[in-house]
């Protein structure tokens, strides 16, 4: 991400605003994607999570080195994994797939927090600031801001729910798959990531994701304007 900036036709603004989104997403929304994990998994039996320190929402608990500086640089990355031993789940395939989804539904609620707070402040800008050079400046930053941030959180879902190990929806898969199928793709979930890594580097999936990614967008963006339709004569 930042090395498209900086190589990209963008203004000081944009690039303060999208850094500090990114910066946002790293320290708070990759940690609540994980804790959503571990709080699930805690919810439906597993007893190890809070002693293998995951059921918290410090970043240092979920934040992954190497994934956080490729999000900031390239708008790709991870956190730490969170460890699940489904033995303590009474329906193990799905209370895996239950606790894997609950990562990108964080957020999905993250992203619709963001909406709701920039529609909300939107509406009232007006009110907010008086200096109209000073509201121009602050309302440009503060949009560029909570739309990339929405959008990461967007992306971050869509790309999370893909059906290839070792993301979540590939949990979410394997809930219809028989043990066999289950074991095959763990052994070679690390050659799965590779793959997919490339092709989402060379844009094979970009035409897919985009359609999922609109239509979630589409999606939250007009239920988060429903409690300001009578403001903006919607």
């Amino acid at each position: 991400m930042l090395l498209t900036l900086l190589s990209g036709n963008f203004t000081f603004q944009q690039i303060i605003a999208q850094i500090l989104a990114v910066l946002l997403v790293i320290f708070l929304i990759l940690p609540f994607h994980e804790w959503a994990h571990a709080f699930t998994a805690s919810c439906l039996g597993d007893k190890g999570i809070k002693a293998r320190g995951r059921l918290s929402l410090n970043p240092l608990s979920h934040i992954d080195p190497i994934g956080a500086l490729m999000l900031l640089l390239i708008g790709f990355g991870w956190a730490k994994p969170v460890p699940i031993d489904p033995r303590y789940f009474k329906h193990p395939k799905l209370g895996m797939a239950i606790t894997a989804v609950m990562g990108p539904v964080a957020n999905i609620v993250a992203a619709f927090v963001g909406m709701i707070v920039f529609n909300l402040v939107g509406v009232n800008w007006p009110n907010l600031l008086i200096d109209t050079s000073v509201s121009t400046l602050s309302y440009t930053i503060f949009y560029y801001f909570l739309s990339f941030y929405v959008s990461v959180n967007i992306s971050l879902a869509v790309f999370n729910l893909i059906p290839i190990p070792p993301l979540d929806g590939s949990k979410v898969l394997f809930l219809f798959l028989p043990n066999t199928a289950v074991n095959f793709f763990y052994r070679y979930q690390n050659i799965f990531f590779i793959v997919l890594f490339a092709l989402m580097w060379g844009g094979a999936l970009n035409g897919v994701l985009n359609v999922f990614t609109n239509w979630l967008y589409n999606g939250l963006s007009w239920l988060a304007m429903l409690p300001f339709r009578p403001f903006v004569g919607g």
